[in-house]
């Protein structure tokens, strides 16, 4: 692992500097969990197309993680409870285990978000091996990494990849004279709530967590645009929903000035009021990056999928409480159990509707959603100037195909361009936009082509753009500009384009200026 962790000498330094012990005991404790995390995820990146996402980014996530958080116990008292001498005695384990628990908080993602292939196809198992010995086993020299569709968060994961980097002794070692570390170290990694006392240990990692991503964020802004900031914030925002739910009195449900209404029509939130109680527990909890402004959170709880909106053109509700003079702002969650777990803490919905007839007066903002940063195609060369032997890709490259000559309505009056919803990521807009652009010259040259139903783009004139084909998809899918006959499958098609099959979208014409709406099988439901 030398040569992966060769990049890293300088946090490597801080790191042993910030332990305070001479360089066997650091081998011994900490250099032995950081090689062996290192062998696990090797040169994985930790997101597509977000923080972290070069090669090797998840590896770097976790190194900085464990610094801060390891960095954070000495202004923190563990076990306060014990005596003095009993926290003298814990607290090298506890600073231990924070360091344990900043190094592996994001190991679930090896599992949950991507599949890692050879050449030949074949997939690294990763619940059984770590991902450096894989690849020795097997002599692969290169491989891909191809990300999970709509992957959902899932830490507990990280539970059990954990035995590939804290061997069983570590764990004896930090439960000796104590039942606590152990439980505090394992709920935090796996994301899991402790009820009898605060997770101090798991509080310093979500704080080092939020400080890492948030920095990460801002320094690829001045590198490469606008990355997507605080997406990473969602299971923070969510934790503060619950925490309120949980222990504030103007959080409980359907009582008089209640910020919290349950219905038969379902769960609201009065906003902005709840968005202010939220931001102001995140910033007590000293969490970086916590947006300002309500409509901000709001974005991130709708496209986290917590919140759904009243439709196309609003993202808010009005309700009307028992006892409210006048109908007030909310916002719907999509399902009780999120401010609630567990049948027995669910409250009683009240019998008659919320909801009003009347028509919110915020419209949704016609403000851009920040652009993700290149897609992580480009990885394979950064793979290779970082590893020769190595290389990662979201998929195999694939040859682009020959283009056909693309009907386009010839008598029409404006030039084709599209014409996509404010609301549509920029970067799927940009890369759009530019493929329909093509239909305006030389037939021989387009990128697209009109039938039947629209207008279709090869999934490779996307990827030639720097777009991820997934992203893509899900960007155009949720706005309803694609054609597709059955919507419980893939939206993808394949015809032939330039004398092969091309697998492709088709994109709903009425999202195209400049062609005769006529000449189209247009879908009967709207698109928007």
């Amino acid at each position: 692992m030398s040569d992966i962790l060769a990049d890293h000498d300088n946090l490597l330094a801080r790191i042993r500097l910030c332990f305070g012990v001479d360089q066997e005991t650091f081998a011994r404790d900490a250099l032995a969990l950081i090689e062996a995390y290192a062998g696990y995820v090797h040169l994985l990146p930790a997101t597509p197309d977000n923080y972290f996402r070069r090669p090797g980014g998840l590896l770097q996530l976790g190194l900085e993680v464990a610094f801060y958080a390891l960095q954070g116990t000495d202004a923190h008292i563990f076990s306060g409870q014990s005596t003095i001498t009993t926290r003298r005695q814990l607290e090298p384990r506890w600073r231990h285990a924070t360091f344990i628990g900043g190094l592996c908080c994001e190991l679930h993602r090896a599992l949950a978000s991507l599949i890692v292939v050879d050449t030949d196809g074949n997939e690294w198992p990763a619940y059984l091996t770590p991902l450096a010995t894989w690849l020795a086993e097997h002599r692969v020299e290169r491989y891909f990494v191809r990300w999970r569709a709509q992957a959902p968060e899932a830490r507990g994961l990280g539970l059990f990849a954990l035995p590939h980097v804290v061997q069983p002794a570590v764990l004896q070692n930090l439960s000796a004279g104590n039942t606590v570390i152990v439980p505090h170290l394992l709920a935090s990694v796996g994301g899991l709530p402790v009820y009898r006392e605060p997770n101090v240990l798991d509080s310093l990692v979500r704080r080092s967590l939020a400080l890492v991503i948030d920095r990460n964020l801002k320094a690829s802004a001045d590198r490469y645009g606008l990355p997507q900031f605080g997406s990473h914030l969602e299971r923070y925002l969510v934790d503060a929903l619950r925490r309120l739910a949980s222990a504030e009195s103007a959080w409980v449900p359907n009582r008089e000035k209640s910020r919290v209404w349950y219905g038969s029509d379902g769960l609201f939130l009065l906003w902005p009021q709840c968005a202010a109680d939220a931001q102001a527990l995140l910033e007590a909890d000293q969490l970086p990056g916590i947006p300002k402004s309500a409509d901000t959170v709001l974005d991130l709880l709708l496209a986290a999928g917590v919140a759904e909106p009243r439709d196309g053109s609003h993202n808010m509700w009005l309700i009307q409480p028992p006892g409210a003079k006048a109908p007030l702002d909310a916002i719907k969650l999509t399902s009780a159990a999120i401010l609630w777990s567990g049948p027995e803490a669910s409250p009683h919905a009240l019998d008659g509707t919320l909801v009003t007839s009347l028509e919110p007066t915020r419209a949704v903002a016609a403000a851009a959603a920040p652009a993700p940063p290149p897609s992580p195609r480009g990885q394979l060369s950064l793979l290779e100037a970082v590893a020769p032997d190595i290389a990662a890709a979201v998929s195999p490259p694939s040859n682009a195909p020959t283009r056909a000559p693309p009907a386009v309505e010839e008598a029409a009056a404006a030039p084709i361009a599209l014409k996509a919803p404010m609301r549509l990521n920029p970067a799927v807009r940009d890369a759009l936009g530019s493929i329909v652009a093509t239909l305006n010259g030389d037939a021989r040259t387009a990128a697209a082509c009109t039938v039947a139903t629209g207008i279709f783009v090869p999934l490779a004139e996307l990827e030639r753009r720097g777009l991820q084909p997934a992203l893509a998809m899900r960007a155009l899918g949720d706005l309803r500009m694609l054609v597709h006959a059955d919507a419980n499958r893939p939206p993808t098609t394949s015809r032939d384009f330039g004398g092969a099959i091309t697998v492709g979208l088709i994109v709903d014409p009425r999202f195209v200026t400049g062609l005769d709406l006529a000449t189209f099988a247009i879908p009967k439901s709207p698109q928007a």
